[in-house]
């Protein structure tokens, strides 16, 4: 039963975040930011959520920089679209999870074209 709370509550936190962003944040360092994943804590104080960032390497960082110092306006619109009693406190991660899918199968052609 907790696993599917669980569950619901990071889906509505990925939800949220995903319309924030995709409204435009008026930080000139967020760049093209897709929020693929959210783990919250069991006790609801702290949230990571996993971001694609579109660029090179320092564009990315810039954004996770911008995205970083705007985690205050994003909580607040959490806690006023959700109503949670405790809002959970906002960690940026650059998911690597596409660019690793992407290595495994170039990986898979060359042994392929082998």
């Amino acid at each position: 039963m907790a696993g599917q709370r669980m569950r619901r509550v990071n889906e509505a936190v990925r939800e949220v975040l995903s319309e924030t962003l995709a409204g435009g944040l008026k930080d000139p360092r967020i760049g093209f930011v897709t929020v693929v994943s959210v783990e919250t804590s069991p006790d609801l104080r702290s949230a990571k959520v996993y971001v694609s960032v579109l660029g090179d390497d320092e564009e990315q960082e810039k954004t996770l920089e911008g995205l970083a110092h705007c985690h205050g306006y994003l909580q607040s619109r959490l806690a006023g679209q959700l109503g949670m009693k405790h809002t959970p406190q906002l960690t940026f991660v650059r998911d690597e999870s596409i660019e690793h899918g992407l290595r495994i199968e170039k990986l898979l052609k060359e042994i392929e074209e082998q």
